[in-house]
């Protein structure tokens, strides 16, 4: 057991300490803090430990609302200990310090709510349940394959509660995901143990079977679900990619296009754009003088996009890895570029190739700091500035940040 003084926040969901010369990296615990932490992990560079007792507690400090949070629970959750307000700073803290460090930009960043999560809870319309040997459902413990047992998930969607209080046990599974959509319709997606007969509680909603490479099986019900942004509805495949806080995706739309303010006759791109939810406003934005081309690599994704963006004969969507969809395509110009690429970013070829395209402005969607920073360095080495950005508290609770920042290149 170690006795530290809390340090600053770190990405993560940790915060810093230093014992012995060695740094630790603390959960559960607030910066300023005294606190007593048992090690969970240690290597040559670093410790990892739990704040497991609070001596001197931060003025943030507050009750975690859901019994199951804490050292040695469920994994789910990074702040519940922390008042919302301190949350937002901390996520605030984090994204300011993945400037500096890695793209060498000193910046002041404000975190917004989303709306649609009262008091931070019943906000994730997405929510992935692990299974016990017996089928019962519960949450893994934080960097552990071990299944904590829970009552309730407080951050979880009602209509998720609700559909997983209805069936609590799957024999033969190891994972069941649950999905409640803007539209009202509710989807589980199962995921068999190896070479186990998944048998599926008795569901009033669309059932799907996870079979790895071959992909997802629908056993009962449509297998698509509707999300509804502004007055476009969007087919999404169950087992496909859309913002998992209800409030998300029309935020997101809102500071993407204000941001890339797409004119009459441009030629926009829409990197990663999974079911089309940029590339319709997009579109729209540029008109039938202007054109717009989408690029997903998931096969399910594309036919979606492809059909929510059948009104508009200026989109088009194809399916490839980013930098080979362009070069097979031809792609050597554009206007004006969003990409919302998974949390591993961009990296340097595709932001060299983004480049390349010379387009006036580059808005960069991201749910991870540190690879939204390290690409904005890698784009300052083509000509481009980071004009603006925002951040969004689309997880409260957790550490995620989503953030939207604005590249600009002033030749």
């Amino acid at each position: 057991m170690l006795e530290l003084t809390v340090g600053p926040v770190a990405n993560g969901g940790w915060c810093v300490a230093r014992h012995d010369g060695r740094v630790v990296f603390v959960r559960h615990a607030l910066p300023g803090e005294r606190v007593l932490a048992e090690v969970t992990e240690e290597n040559a560079r670093f410790l990892r430990a739990d704040a497991v007792e609070i001596l001197e507690p931060s003025p943030d400090r507050v009750t975690p609302p859901c019994p199951f949070s804490g050292p040695g629970r469920c994994g789910g959750c990074d702040w519940q200990h922390a008042a919302l307000p301190a949350q937002r700073r901390l996520k605030a803290e984090v994204v300011a310090e993945q400037l500096q460090r890695l793209a060498g930009i000193t910046r002041e960043v404000e975190v917004e709510e989303v709306p649609g999560a009262p008091g931070g809870l019943g906000w994730r319309t997405r929510v992935r349940f692990a299974a016990d040997r017996d089928g019962r459902l519960g949450l893994r413990r934080h960097r552990s394959h071990d299944v904590e047992p829970i009552g309730s998930c407080l951050i979880a969607h009602p209509a998720i509660e609700e559909l997983r209080e209805g069936a609590e046990e799957w024999p033969g599974a190891a994972a069941v995901e649950f999905i409640a959509a803007s539209g009202g319709e509710c989807a589980a997606i199962a995921t068999p143990k190896p070479h186990r007969h998944v048998r599926v509680p008795d569901l009033d909603v669309s059932v799907m079977l996870d079979e790895g490479r071959r992909g997802t099986r629908v056993l009962q019900g449509r297998g698509t679900l509707t999300e509804r942004v502004g007055e476009r509805d969007f087919r999404v495949s169950a087992s496909g990619f859309w913002q998992v806080h209800p409030g998300a995706a029309a935020t997101l739309l809102e500071a993407v296009i204000d941001y890339a303010r797409p004119k009459p006759g441009e030629w926009a791109l829409d990197l990663y754009c999974g079911a089309g939810l940029f590339a319709a406003a997009l579109a729209e934005a540029v008109g039938t003088s202007g054109a717009v081309l989408g690029i997903e690599s998931e096969a399910p994704a594309v036919q979606d996009a492809r059909y929510n963006l059948r009104d508009l004969p200026q989109a088009r969507i194809e399916r490839g890895r980013v930098e080979e969809a362009l070069d097979r395509l031809g792609v050597d110009q554009a206007d004006l570029v969003v990409c919302d690429p998974p949390r591993s970013g961009l990296g340097r070829p595709v932001v060299g190739r983004v480049a390349a395209l010379t387009p006036s402005r580059v808005v960069y969607v991201s749910c991870d700091p540190a690879t939204l920073s390290r690409d904005i360095k890698w784009f300052a080495e083509f000509g481009y500035r980071l004009s603006d950005l925002r951040a969004f508290d689309q997880y409260p609770m957790t550490h995620h940040v989503e953030c939207v920042a604005l590249l600009v290149t002033d030749s």
